[in-house]
């Protein structure tokens, strides 16, 4: 199986190997925290109905209180909170979720629909899969963590490109090493166990790389409309093109900054604030609070609807205006949001996911496979596979890097010198263009080349550590 690549030094094999070896190397806790994480996520709606089912209640053919009632009974336990958003229960035995805002904090409290007993209070933030989706997304340190999210998925993108170009079979004689491991020639008693170990790890590392490759590259990509750099980018420009009255609403956050304010209510003197004397929930010197009076109808209607759970109606918040109601499930194609009249409680408008903007609707099908909620259990399977496979790949990198590595060295592949080859054209023009669709990876890759350039091939000891042609001059 003979290739082109194998009779075309302008390609730069060692040169993609060493950026191949520098991209890993940087990415690989990054790496195994994301897959890891992500794989958690996954099952989300399973993890959740499994937590709720500790609260369940006994309906016993009773009638459930009223909305306002279960609301109530939630600030009791939390005295001057804010009303937020009221969850539907998703059986006649599950609890109903009333979200609040306390003392800055969005609380979730869950109340027996039957009773009123408050079942459960909890931070929001610090409930399990909140707290793993901000882990994922953001590494617990808020928009710092997404921009380092965004540069290692940034430069994953590049160890991926370039392990499919070291992977492109050169002088097999087979499928065995390229699509499945040689695991024949690592059990011989012909190859020695140093030879026999290198086949194994090698295999495992290109295989495996090369069969989660494309999916690989997908979820990177469709997660970068939530970083806080790329993300924002993508927002402005979208802003950009629209009218100066209009104002780009999406269906996802870009910085912690907007996740906090779709999580809480108007106070006095915000831009919407007119709406708040007769259309939003607030808190009394007493335990109680003000309703307006269609919420129980706002609640009823909605539920009429039977739209795909979890579903929620939210007061006025710095994100929408009005009242709404919404469907918050994962399989966003199927979310629908409902713009609810405060004083009749009746339905204005309703936007379905076809309504949405084409870009929305492309990004939206790429987060719901992202988080494996688009087809079943299958995306959950397949997303799952690919993490697992992600760590694999991690893992045996690491090890052949170790075994490779030299006493005293980095263990870099070593660097092609100026007198035998110049920079390769396809790998600049490759690296040109994924830098313009990738500002941090453009930025960083500038910095990098200019300290390699400038500062470290003058210094002996530490070029030879790193595997660069040392200069004297």
């Amino acid at each position: 199986m003979k290739s082109y690549f194998t009779k075309s030094p302008w390609l730069g094999y060692n040169t993609v190997w060493r950026w191949h070896f520098y991209a890993g190397l940087f990415c690989m806790p990054f790496i195994v925290l994301l897959a890891v994480t992500g794989a958690i996520y996954l099952f989300k709606p399973q993890f959740e109905a499994y937590q709720e089912a500790a609260y369940q209640v006994k309906a016993n053919g009773k009638v459930a209180q009223s909305v306002t009632s279960q609301v109530l009974a939630a600030v009791k336990v939390l005295p001057h909170a804010q009303f937020s958003a009221y969850q539907l229960p998703a059986s006649p035995q599950s609890p109903a979720h009333v979200m609040l805002i306390y003392q800055g904090e969005l609380r979730r409290v869950l109340v027996n629909q039957y009773t009123l007993q408050v079942m459960n209070v909890a931070t929001e933030e610090d409930r399990f899969m909140p707290w793993i989706h901000r882990l994922h997304g953001r590494l617990l340190i808020g928009d710092k963590g997404s921009y380092l999210v965004e540069l290692a998925a940034s430069w994953a993108i590049v160890m991926i490109v370039t392990g499919l170009f070291l992977w492109w079979p050169r002088d097999a004689k087979g499928w065995a090493g390229v699509l499945y491991p040689r695991l024949r020639i690592a059990n011989s008693h012909q190859a020695s166990g140093k030879v026999a170990q290198r086949i194994f790890w090698r295999d495992l590392h290109a295989v495996i790389g090369f069969w989660i490759a494309l999916f690989v590259l997908f979820l990177l990509i469709s997660g970068l409309p939530w970083t806080k750099s790329w993300g924002g980018l993508l927002k402005e420009v979208r802003q950009f093109g629209a009218t100066s009255q209009t104002q780009i609403k999406q269906d996802w956050f870009t910085s912690q900054k907007e996740v906090r304010e779709a999580n809480t209510v108007l106070a006095p003197g915000d831009e919407h604030a007119h709406h708040q004397h007769d259309q939003s929930v607030t808190a009394h010197p007493s335990e109680q609070m003000a309703m307006p009076a269609s919420l129980d109808t706002m609640v009823r209607n909605v539920a009429g609807l039977q739209l795909p759970p979890p579903v929620i109606i939210a007061a006025p918040s710095r994100r929408n205006a009005g009242w709404v109601g919404k469907s918050d499930t994962q399989h966003r194609p199927s979310r629908v949001t409902v713009d609810l009249d405060p004083q009749s409680g009746a339905m204005l408008s309703r936007t379905n996911f076809e309504d949405k903007p084409m870009l929305d609707r492309v990004i939206g099908y790429g987060v719901a496979v992202h988080e494996g909620q688009l087809f079943g259990w299958f995306n959950q399977l397949l997303g799952l596979f690919t993490a697992l496979g992600l760590v694999a790949v991690v893992v045996s990198g690491v090890v052949m890097w170790l075994r490779r590595r030299q006493a005293s060295t980095l263990g870099a592949p070593v660097a092609q010198t100026r007198q035998n080859t110049r920079m390769p054209f396809a790998t600049v023009v490759a690296m040109v263009f994924m830098a313009m669709l990738l500002p941090f990876l453009g930025l960083s890759l500038i910095a990098v080349l200019m300290v390699e350039r400038l500062v470290l091939v003058h210094l002996p000891k530490v070029a030879q550590f790193l595997g660069l042609p040392a200069r004297t001059t």
